[in-house]
């Protein structure tokens, strides 16, 4: 077998990956980014979710809702009041996402800057 070049992703563990891409694929999913950055930038009311995450229908944002609920991203508390007041607030483990995403948010603005100056 021939040699490879190194290419400085050898410590990279195969299972990792894939743990990681997991991760990605629900934060990756259409809307759910919005969602949650609405929740970390402090919206806690169906409608502030919908107002804050623009395009969004009903139906799509309570099935998002759902999903990062049971995902562990965002916590529902229902406050029994007349009438029923439901909140969502992304979890620690949320916040936690939502700033471990940042240095991909910011190769992502680099990388569309530099294609525009690339290609005008």
């Amino acid at each position: 077998m021939p040699d490879r070049p190194e290419t400085g992703f050898e410590h990279i563990d195969d299972e990792k990956c894939r743990l990681f891409t997991g991760y990605i694929e629900i934060i990756g999913k259409k809307w759910s980014g919005g969602i949650m950055l609405a929740g970390v930038r402090g919206a806690r009311r169906f409608v502030e979710y919908r107002a804050a995450v623009h395009g969004i229908s009903d139906r799509l944002l309570n099935q998002r809702l759902k999903e990062l609920e049971a995902e562990g991203l965002i916590e529902r508390t229902v406050v029994p009041t007349t009438p029923v007041l439901v909140q969502y607030r992304p979890t620690e483990r949320g916040q936690s996402l939502m700033r471990a995403l940042q240095p991909l948010v910011a190769w992502g603005v680099d990388d569309h800057e530099r294609q525009l100056r690339e290609h005008g």
